[in-house]
């Protein structure tokens, strides 16, 4: 109960919200050590917004755009920003020292319609991106040739970057995500997985302990074990609605996810985690061996109705109602809200395994994109709303 407690008392603190766009705020970056942010809209608007000495945002940069802004990447070192838009262009600009200027670059036509996600990966000097016409695609930032594309199975919303290994991971609306090995002119096809039954609406990728985390419009996040070759998936439920966007704090070793329903969850990940069980088949229930009720003949020879399977999510079996009636969570599963269980495990489950291992907290606004600043443990939050908020993470994640 005093874990439970010192959870409760955590929370973030706002530091202020931006407002002024005229539409949805697709993405949205913290400007390193300067007090400011740098977002695009639908309203296709470019803003960079500082914090003026009366504490309000003030935009220092409002540049229109011919098309609808979907995304964005921003590259500190080199104040390079590129902008995706909905006609499938790429454009990049660079910011001056001050953030008062912006100067175009070059533009890459890198796909047929709206560009949904873009990284810049300054070591190859590669730009990568994916769109709505299911292609992901990839540019040299010096030339603005393109060197490549790939074909995914369909639209997709999550890309991450190795530099160590070149590999591109893409997460797509059918869940799936692809990994691939990029060259200098091609690329190949490494693996593909699926886990969701929903579709890959985030990746975030810790290069350090090598682990890849996707979130998925059916609710879920799933931590991929890329690096210890052992196939290890594990599953963490702690959202009611679509899983936005994720992010990783990787001194602390703590994962950020945020859904549509507007829920902040840090996800302690410094913990020994394990993984679900598959739901086992069976055609009457594994512990009072009472028929399903597809089982025609056991119902038959027993004289007996056939009853609703279940499954309890901590030993996997296919139970009836009557022998899973009580509901725990299972936070090192990742069952951080209370699922069916069997009544046996139900009792095996002792106080200390109960304690939650991740906080919630409500940003009460539908966040679309978040981005965490590690050196000053700020999260920047923008919504459909129109709005972005930011928060000092520093009491959760410390």
């Amino acid at each position: 109960m005093a874990a439970e407690a010192l959870l409760r008392r955590r929370r973030p603190v706002m530091l202020g919200q931006v407002e002024g766009s005229q539409d949805v705020v697709n993405m949205a970056a913290i400007v390193p050590r300067e007090d400011g942010v740098i977002s695009v809209s639908e309203d296709r608007t470019i803003r960079v917004w500082l914090k003026r000495d009366n504490g309000q945002y003030w935009p220092s940069i409002y540049h229109a755009m011919p098309s609808p802004c979907s995304c964005m990447s921003f590259n500190p070192e080199t104040r390079r920003l590129s902008i995706g838009l909905d006609n499938g262009t790429i454009s990049e600009f660079i910011l001056s020292e001050d953030y008062n200027k912006m100067t175009p670059v070059k533009s890459y036509q890198a796909h047929q319609n709206r560009v949904i996600m873009i990284l810049f990966v300054l070591e190859m000097e590669w730009v990568l991106s994916t769109g709505q016409d299911k292609h992901f695609t990839w540019h040299c930032s010096e030339s603005g040739q393109r060197l490549g594309c790939y074909r995914t199975s369909a639209g997709a919303c999550g890309l991450q970057f190795d530099v160590e290994t070149r590999h591109v991971f893409v997460g797509d609306h059918s869940g799936q995500v692809t990994i691939l090995k990029l060259e200098s002119e091609n690329c190949s096809l490494v693996t593909t997985f699926k886990g969701h039954t929903g579709g890959v609406t985030a990746l975030c990728w810790d290069p350090v302990q090598r682990v890849l985390f996707s979130g998925s419009s059916d609710h879920s996040i799933i931590m991929w074990d890329i690096g210890g070759r052992k196939g290890t998936a594990i599953e963490l439920q702690g959202h009611n609605d679509k899983v936005q966007s994720l992010s990783y704090a990787q001194h602390t070793r703590q994962l950020i996810s945020c859904g549509a329903d507007g829920g902040i969850v840090v996800w302690n990940m410094d913990v020994e985690r394990q993984e679900t069980p598959e739901w086992l088949d069976s055609d009457s229930c594994q512990k009072c061996d009472q028929p399903f009720f597809w089982n025609f003949k056991q119902m038959w020879d027993s004289k007996k109705i056939g009853l609703r399977q279940h499954h309890c999510r901590k030993c996997g079996k296919a139970v009836c109602g009557k022998c899973s009636s009580k509901r725990s969570s299972i936070p090192l599963m990742g069952f951080e809200f209370e699922v069916r269980v069997c009544d046996s495990c139900h009792i095996s489950i002792t106080d200390e395994e109960r304690a939650p291992t991740a906080t919630f907290h409500d940003s009460k606004h539908n966040i679309v994109h978040v981005h965490f600043d590690a050196t000053r443990g700020w999260l920047l939050t923008s919504g459909t709303d129109k709005v972005i908020k930011l928060w000092d993470m520093t009491p959760v994640v410390s």
